[in-house]
Parts: C-alpha cells; structure tokens; sequence
C-alpha cells in the first residue's frame, strides 16, 4: 500500500502540472503520444510479442498518429485530410506485408497490431482532445473514471457479495458497480453546480447527469476488457512502469473508453 501511494504522488506531481499548463501548447499532446506508445507495448508484452519489429513500430506509429493533435503535429497534411487518414496508410503498410512476405506474415497477424494502436490511439488522442476543448471538459471526464474507481473499490470491499463478472475478474461485485455509478453522479452534481452544465459543456445538467451514469459504466466496461487481455494472456498487470499499480493500461484502461466515448456524445 505504501509504494502504491508513494507513485501515486509522484504520478501526479508530474502529471497534474502537464495538464494544466500544457506547456508551449504541445506538452498534452506529446504526453498522450507517449502514453500511447508505452500502451503498445504493453500489449505486445503481454502477448509475447517484441515491440522492436516492423509490426510493433508500425503499431507505435499508427498510436502515436492518433494520440496527437493534428495542429500543430500534421499541419504538413493537405486541409481536409485528417490524422486517421494518415492512421490508414500505416493499416496499408501492414495489409501490405502479407503481400511483400508472400504469405508468411498474415491479415491475422496484422489484426493485432491494428487494433492495438486503434484502442490505445483513440483513447488517448481523445484524452488531448478533451484537453484542447477545454480545463472543465478534461477535469469532468477525469473525475467521473476517479470518483467510479474509488466509489466501486470502498463500496465493494464493504458491501460486495455478488459477484459482477467473475470469469473475468472475481473481486469485482454487483454492490460495489452500483457503489461506483452513485459516486460518479455525486461528484458530477457537485461539479456542475460550480461548473453550469449548459455554459460549460452546451447540454442540461439533466442530461449530464444521465451521461454520466453511462461514462461511468462504460469505464467499468473498460476494466473488465482490460482484466479479459490480462486473463487471456496469463499476467497479473499490463507492465511495470508504475511501482505498486502495474503498468499504463492498468491505469488508464477506464479513461481508454470514457473519453472516446465523450466524444461520441458530442461534450468536446
């Protein structure tokens, strides 16, 4: 529990002022490519995989393009293309080695360095992006994942008898999902009386609150995925990179699909 803490401060030390500040207007950006990148290679560790092949830096590549702004990081491209066009062409050079290896190297093969560098991408670039809309936007998303984690792990180590999903994870239970939801929409509420929901984000409080419960379940949804990659491919955590939590994605595996999805709902 003690070093958990301890990495916990010092994570946010670091982490805090990045994205507060972001400084020079591209320290978000390069800090969501870098998350993305150590993404990658989580999920290539976890696979058995060496991220120092032509897949794995192709699939750096492509998370890298996704995570990052495109201004002021792809103003080279022509005004109406965007970075997932240039996420495509990485896709291609992959497709594309089936054909140059005669076979040897597979549209199976190449599924999973596609999808890799898809879901740590957008999940990341969606994170700068809510940064780019604005402070109030980020913090919101931010505080539904903290609050869903917190309010899910107090009310199930309390409460927890029923078990969510134990196939994938047995210590989550029913008691402490609901105990999780309840949190998010409490400190949703309280963020939205200091932070009007229609001047801040354009929608009625109403109507966020009731986003918030699906963001909230959503990022539990985005636990259990990465609890399945984890189950699937026999490890306890994603990597090592954070002394007492594990690795990236064990971090940042609710915030993955809660704010992608914020962006589906049209918040940023």
């Amino acid at each position: 529990m003690r070093q958990r803490v301890i990495t916990a401060v010092v994570a946010l030390a670091f982490f805090i002022p990045i994205i507060y500040f972001d400084f020079f207007g591209i320290s978000v950006g390069l800090l969501s490519a870098a998350l993305a990148g150590v993404g990658v290679y989580e999920l290539f560790r976890m696979k058995g995989l060496t991220v120092i092949s032509f897949e794995g830096v192709l699939a750096i590549i492509g998370a890298i393009i996704l995570a990052l702004p495109r201004d002021p990081w792809f103003t080279f491209l022509p005004e109406k293309t965007d970075n997932f066009a240039l996420y495509y062409f990485v896709v291609l050079i992959l497709l594309g080695i089936s054909v140059l290896s005669k076979n040897m190297y597979t549209i199976d093969e190449a599924a999973f360095p596609v999808i890799t560098s898809l879901y740590v991408g957008m999940g990341f670039g969606s994170f700068a992006s809510a940064r780019a809309e604005s402070l109030v936007v980020l913090f919101f998303g931010l505080l539904i994942v903290w609050a869903t984690d917190i309010g899910a792990y107090m009310v199930g180590r309390e409460y927890g008898k029923r078990k969510l999903w134990p196939e994938i994870s047995p210590n989550k239970t029913v008691e402490g999902a609901l105990g999780g939801i309840l949190s998010a929409v409490v400190i949703a509420i309280i963020y939205l009386i200091a932070f009007p929901a229609i001047t801040f984000f354009g929608y009625p409080s109403l109507t966020l609150i009731l986003m918030t419960v699906i963001f909230s379940i959503i990022g539990q949804f985005g636990d259990l995925v990465e609890s399945a990659f984890k189950r699937h491919y026999g490890v306890k955590d994603s990597g090592i990179i954070l002394p007492g939590h594990g690795g990236i994605l064990d971090r940042f595996d609710r915030m993955l699909f809660v704010f992608p999805m914020m962006h589906l709902f049209g918040i940023f």
